[in-house]
């Protein structure tokens, strides 16, 4: 039951995400930082991909996938077109990989600890449902912040 409402909330949430970022009326703002900004939506897109493709693609899915947390940073001026591909994978990547899991493997300790104490698999893929909401409503407060019409 858990597993299937992940499975909708991250779809959900990324289908989300790629609207956002479809959404940036000039694609150079999707990269913008200004004032007190200090990660671009851009930034905060590769963040959640590289998040998600590690904490489950790589561990629970097998994928090999190897994160580059720096470069999620530090990158600049991807093409949207490669973003919203990055994206579409990662759905298909979190969706293979939550089908291999049973509700008893929820109940599992997640085999790397991300915070100071263990964790529960099940409280993990949780936290990283939050995650994904918070940045995406960032991401969706930077558009509408800085995402200006050309004139």
């Amino acid at each position: 039951m858990l597993i299937e409402t992940l499975k909708s909330l991250f779809r959900r949430d990324l289908n989300r995400l790629r609207d956002e970022i479809s959404l940036y009326k000039q694609e150079g703002n999707i990269w913008l930082i200004e004032r007190n900004i200090s990660n671009s939506a851009g930034n905060l897109c590769l963040h959640l991909i590289g998040n998600l493709q590690t904490y489950i693609g790589a561990e629970i899915g097998k994928t090999g996938y190897i994160r580059d947390r720096a470069a999620e940073f530090s990158l600049k001026d991807i093409p949207r077109t490669r973003l919203i591909d990055q994206i579409d994978d990662t759905i298909d990547v979190v969706t293979r990989s939550l089908d291999l899991l049973s509700e008893e493997n929820l109940l599992e300790i997640y085999p790397i600890r991300v915070f100071e104490e263990k964790t529960t698999t099940q409280y993990l893929l949780v936290h990283l449902t939050t995650h994904l909401t918070y940045h995406l409503g960032q991401i969706n407060y930077h558009r509408r912040l800085l995402d200006q019409p050309e004139v």
